[in-house]
């Protein structure tokens, strides 16, 4: 089924979701080819609703830093996630921007203008000729060669999209203006090897398809000795970012042949009005993500048109509901860099990159396919890549980790007995793993002392994508089943490698929470750490064979020069194929503990004649605590008081006091003197390194008496 290609508005949403802590810097000027045949057939219509997002001015230094250090191992702040309400009021839009770009885009006739939870975008609607008036952007209708009808700024404002004057300050770019949609990258001929080695078992239809079958790979990759265990995703949440649908009764059928069951799976749609319709690459992903994973709480599908503004929303749905925010994101959505950064500018993909770090600020984990067109990745319009180096984003996010092709041989215990670099360009000229060194974000700091480059390399490590054998899935839509084709089917790419290991993370978070630890969200500098440890081989089987380069079957037919294995990190497989037991064990005695705080207040207190509310904070752990009170005055507005912080090296205990100002206490007096109630309801508090609250107690109420 491979990647699915980003077009250039799809990736704007993106990008403006993934807020990246390096600057994106402008990309080499280079020839790309034209990568899809498209004919103008005239004016937009004026009524035509367009659904934009529009990225805020906001402190993105500030959360690009705080998402670094809550995900690096070593670093005070180490696992000290906070929710995505509290990281939007911290470093999101100001309330006046918030207020003034809103109010602006309701003034001019704008309808469902709406904030982000996360405070980083506005939404809003527009038609397509009140949105050609406010950005002095002409749009025109489109058709590409496959059919598909879509809207597009025409002539220069396709690259230079004016933002209206009431706007400048406080937007700082849009998307939505292009509604092209997503291309699908279309499985190629099988290559590599037939039928799949190893050891097979299932339903005959299911282990007679040739490909690799859910016991191959879970043991090949250590899932199992975790699932043998009980751990099999309780208590977790994945989402996936789709642009088609599913039949619960294709789910049904792969998890009944395999002995499987299916997890809870929840649909919503992301400005669609009905659901879309059944599609390979929602199957694949459902299917795969359910066998590494059956035991998991939700799966949460998100639903979208497959164009920019659509799929940023999509992106960023799944922060939206506290109650439903994932531990894992699975997205094999992308576009190469150079088309990514023509498509949507500096500034909107910065956008992205901060979405991205708010995602991971909270503890979440992003994953996304590295792509399906080796290191050329981008592609011309029959699909084939055009003969220049390029890596896809977001997988090239600081904040998300790529992953990479192999192919692999198994013993008849299903060990991995080999690995090479998922490479069929021979044979079909788009079908390798991506990876490469990005031209658009420099090295994140995980990267230093494995990367040698100081831009970003990709992808982080590589899993089974070759499309022969393949995975066997079972998919009854369409799309996969051309007339006289049975729905039992071999299927890869890395977007079949991308949910499988998003599965695996999730095990690894329920084995972390069941031992007290935080989340794993960004994986990446963990990962980085194992791989520069003396132990790297336990957490890591090694690719040392093959080459992503498709240049000899490309162009002009000499070789790219990028990328062949070697041993330890490289860009064709990064680190190598994950063993998930040894990682999940690394990351069980290398996360932090999950440290409570509990609250007492002493008694027999006179607040008044003491100036202060003395409060009891406990922490089972190492923390810095304080306690802060909301003093009510009969039924009037209620002002706060603080601690000082204090800080504990193990479990332990401080009394600590919330004391009145000089001002706040003749008031208090006051209105004790005129026998009026006056009510303190108190918290303790554990801050994070920056001052900020990490985790609090529920309220107590001290009723404050005495002169």
């Amino acid at each position: 089924m491979g990647r699915r290609a980003l077009p250039a508005a799809a990736l704007a949403l993106l990008v403006a979701l993934l807020a990246a802590p390096a600057a994106v810097a402008a990309p080499p000027t280079a020839r790309l080819g034209q990568t899809a045949r498209i004919a103008k057939l005239g004016a937009a219509p004026p009524s035509q609703p367009l659904q934009l997002v529009l990225p805020l001015r906001a402190d993105l230094t500030g959360l690009q830093r705080f998402a670094l250090a809550v995900t690096t191992p070593g670093s005070p702040q180490y696992g000290q996630y906070e929710p995505i309400a509290r990281l939007a009021r911290r470093f999101g839009a100001s309330a006046a921007t918030r207020a003034r770009a809103l109010g602006y885009l309701r003034r001019v006739g704008a309808t469902g203008v709406k904030l982000d939870a996360t405070g980083l975008f506005a939404d809003a609607t527009l038609g397509t000729g009140l949105a050609e008036r406010l950005f002095a952007a002409p749009l025109a209708r489109f058709r590409a060669q496959d059919g598909s009808r879509f809207v597009q700024p025409a002539g220069e404002a396709a690259t230079n999209v004016r933002i209206p004057a009431p706007l400048r300050g406080l937007v700082t770019a849009v998307v939505g203006l292009d509604t092209r949609p997503l291309a699908h990258a279309a499985a190629q001929p099988a290559s590599a090897y037939y039928p799949a080695n190893g050891t097979q078992s299932g339903c005959p239809q299911g282990a007679g398809t040739g490909g690799f079958t859910p016991n191959q790979y879970l043991t090949a990759y250590g899932y199992d000795p975790l699932q043998h265990a009980g751990v099999t995703g309780q208590g977790q949440r994945v989402a996936l970012i789709e642009i088609d649908g599913f039949k619960a009764s294709d789910l049904d059928t792969f998890a009944s042949c395999f002995g499987l069951s299916v997890p809870a799976i929840n649909s919503y749609g992301v400005g669609l009005s009905r659901l879309l319709a059944p599609g390979g690459e929602s199957t694949l992903d459902l299917e795969l993500l359910g066998a590494a994973a059956p035991g998991l709480k939700a799966i949460d599908v998100y639903e979208t048109h497959a164009d920019a503004a659509s799929t940023l929303r999509a992106l960023i749905a799944p922060l939206q509901s506290p109650g439903r925010k994932p531990q894992v994101v699975s997205v094999s959505l992308g576009l190469c860099e150079p088309l990514a950064y023509l498509a949507v500018g500096r500034r909107a993909l910065s956008s992205v990159e901060d979405a991205l770090a708010m995602g991971t600020a909270s503890g979440v984990t992003f994953l996304d396919a590295s792509g399906d067109s080796g290191s050329a990745d981008c592609t011309a319009a029959d699909g084939t890549p055009l003969d220049r180096l390029s890596v896809n984003y977001p997988a090239s996010s600081w904040w998300v980790t790529g992953v990479g092709g192999t192919n692999v041989v198994l013993d008849r215990a299903n060990r991995i007995a080999g690995q090479t670099v998922w490479n069929d360009a021979g044979l079909a000229p788009g079908s390798a793993g991506g990876g490469g060194s990005s031209i658009l974000l420099n090295r994140p700091p995980y990267q230093k002392g494995t990367v040698a480059a100081n831009h970003r390399g990709v992808p982080d490590v590589a899993m089974l994508a070759d499309l022969a054998p393949g995975y066997a899935i079972y998919c009854s839509s369409p799309d996969c089943v051309p007339k006289g084709v049975s729905a039992w089917q071999t299927i890869g790419g890395t977007s079949a490698a991308t949910p499988l290991l998003a599965g695996g993370f999730a095990l690894v978070d329920q084995l972390l929470g069941a031992s007290g630890r935080e989340q794993l969200g960004l994986v990446n500098p963990l990962l980085y750490e194992a791989g520069r440890s003396n132990a790297a081989a336990s957490f890591f089987d090694d690719v040392t064979v093959g080459s992503n380069d498709v240049g000899p079957f490309i162009g002009n037919g000499r070789p790219l020069g990028c990328c062949t294995a070697a041993p330890g990190y490289d860009e064709a497989s990064g680190l190598g194929s994950v063993n998930l037991t040894q990682f999940a064990q690394l990351a069980v005695t290398t996360a932090p503990k999950i440290v409570h705080v509990s609250l007492s207040l002493p008694r027999h207190q006179r607040p008044l004649a003491a100036r202060a509310v003395r409060a009891t904070v406990s922490c089972t752990g190492p923390c810095r605590l304080a306690a802060y009170a909301d003093v009510a005055i009969g039924r009037g507005r209620a002002f706060q008081v603080k601690s000082r912080p204090r800080s504990l090296g193990s479990a332990g205990r401080r009394t600590v006091a919330i004391s009145f100002t000089g001002k706040e206490l003749r008031r208090l007096r006051s209105a004790r003197a005129h026998h009026q109630r006056i009510r303190a309801k108190i918290f303790g508090v554990i801050l994070t390194g920056y001052g900020y609250v990490l985790r609090q107690t529920r309220g107590q109420t001290l009723t404050i008496g005495g002169l």
